[in-house]
């Protein structure tokens, strides 16, 4: 089982690997050579390239799955002259003379953007050296330094949610009440939730499972960094899936875990390709400074294009830690009596005579 040391090394690993819309590879070789070191788990790969972890031997209950895509926003170079496409959600003033690098192979070389389509999200690098086809590269980025309680890296989003889940995946091993716990890990989540859909539509999801769809999302004026990990009831598209939302929120409130329940719309989420292709979702997330690498976006989608400064991506420590032990608790609780049918009937049996 885990440590938090240990969970934090590979909240580390992972959030600094280099990864992509479409270049997910690094990610899921490091997930696989985990999973190897565990022969009570294994690993498949769908025919889209999602990668699904599962614990071996017979379930009694049916799944649950925590999902958490593999790539980040990045720089995919499109050939010898440093042509590029982009590949996730960024404003275009972050990408004026913007300084990068190649991070997909030791000492890569460094470049800055000399031209960008925010039509196309396509573009050009000049760079120092030679690159080529395939390369990744990212923001080079200013002071690299941890804050106190935070955990700083180029790509938390949402490679501290595939952390999480494998952290939690680890300590529920062992344990016959949690052999339905597994994780999905998803790819092309940045440019349209496509692995989430590919895995949806294609039956990669046992029937019947339900599904934790973890992020990192935006933090905002009442979800705030630090007050906890955050059971998410939708997104700016939809609303989750109401029973699984509310057992979990009962659980956590019962156990004394420290959380957070809102609805999170700064963004989008796996949960809402699952719930419209029929399966029953819902989301947990870590409020994240820096979204997206774009550091004081606030100020800038209010006006101010020269603070559009790329930066680390924050998350808390703590929270990070909350939401592995969330995930485990949500895991024992969806199968749970909502009691909140109880309290209905009872308030009824009560007071309907004021119909009369």
């Amino acid at each position: 089982m885990a440590s938090r040391a240990v969970a934090e090394k590979w909240l580390a690993d992972l959030t600094n690997l280099p990864t992509a819309s479409g270049h997910e590879d690094r990610v899921v070789e490091w997930v696989q050579g985990w999973a190897d070191r565990r022969p009570d788990l294994t690993t498949t790969l769908d025919s889209g390239g999602n990668l699904y972890v599962t614990q071996k031997g017979r379930k009694s209950k049916k799944p649950v799955l925590a999902v958490a895509h593999m790539d980040h926003p990045a720089f995919v170079i499109e050939d010898e002259e440093g042509g590029f496409e982009f590949r996730g959600g960024v404003d275009e003033p972050y990408f004026r003379e913007a300084r990068v690098e190649v991070v997909s192979r030791p000492n890569g070389p460094t470049g800055t953007v000399v031209e960008y389509d925010p039509q196309s999200y396509h573009g050009k690098i000049r760079f120092t050296g030679d690159v080529a086809a395939g390369d990744i590269a990212m923001w080079r980025f200013g002071s690299t330094a941890q804050k106190r309680g935070l955990f700083r890296a180029p790509a938390c989003d949402d490679l501290a949610g595939a952390a999480a889940a494998l952290a939690a995946l680890d300590k529920a091993r062992g344990d016959a009440d949690l052999r339905h716990f597994g994780v999905l890990l998803t790819r092309c989540e940045e440019v349209g939730l496509i692995g989430a859909i590919h895995a949806a539509k294609h039956q990669t999801i046992p029937s019947g499972a339900r599904l934790l769809s973890i992020e990192t999302s935006r933090e905002l004026p009442n979800a705030r960094i630090g007050d906890g990990p955050i059971i998410r009831i939708g997104d700016r598209s939809t609303i989750f899936d109401r029973d699984l939302s509310n057992l979990i929120s009962r659980a956590a409130a019962a156990d004394g875990l420290k959380h957070q329940r809102r609805l999170m719309d700064g963004g989008g989420c796996e949960a809402t390709a699952f719930g419209v292709y029929g399966y029953q979702a819902t989301g947990l997330c870590l409020a994240l400074g820096n979204w997206h690498n774009r550091g004081n976006l606030s100020e800038v989608e209010d006006g101010d294009t020269s603070a559009a400064i790329p930066k680390l991506e924050e998350i808390s420590i703590d929270d990070y830690h909350g939401l592995i032990d969330l995930l485990l608790l949500a895991a024992r609780s969806v199968d749970s009596e909502d009691p909140l049918v109880r309290r209905l009937d009872a308030l009824y049996e009560t007071n309907s005579k004021y119909l009369s």
